[in-house]
């Protein structure tokens, strides 16, 4: 069992784990030990999620969400198979928490009067450089 916060708690089966093995450094070890982990967890039918978090969460997934509405994390970073399935989960964790926290609402603003009257000036002098840049007359 997985805890988010107070109120969301991820159950084991949920979550389903795949040990492959992983590239990189190992030696003769890495050919023959699984020890890459592909943690898979089915958020789309997850009861423990409101509908706004997943939402957020399969914004935030990106590539990882696949068509089934799976979230798929891997994790290759150590030798260890323990130390990578934690690291996959505490991933896992640290998305969702991200996914709970609500995207600030843009408040519209309008232009300063002193902006404007900056941009209009600028406008201006532009005008004036681009105008002087015209063919040279034969009585210049």
């Amino acid at each position: 069992m997985l805890r988010i916060n107070d109120d969301i708690t991820i159950q084991d089966w949920e979550l389903s784990e795949q040990f492959v093995r992983a590239s990189g450094p190992g030696g003769q070890n890495v050919n023959k030990v699984a020890t890459a982990v592909e943690l898979r967890f089915e958020a789309q039918r997850s009861p423990s999620l409101p509908g706004p978090v997943k939402t957020g969460l399969k914004r935030l997934a990106g590539r990882r969400w696949t068509t089934e509405g799976a979230l798929i994390i891997q994790c290759d970073e150590t030798r260890s198979q323990a130390r990578n399935r934690d690291i996959a989960r505490q991933r896992l964790v640290d998305l969702i928490r991200k996914a709970l926290v609500k995207p600030k609402r843009r408040i519209a603003t309008k232009p300063t009067l002193g902006s404007k009257k900056r941009r209009l000036k600028a406008k201006k002098e532009r005008g004036e450089v681009k105008a002087l840049r015209g063919r040279v007359g034969p009585d210049e």
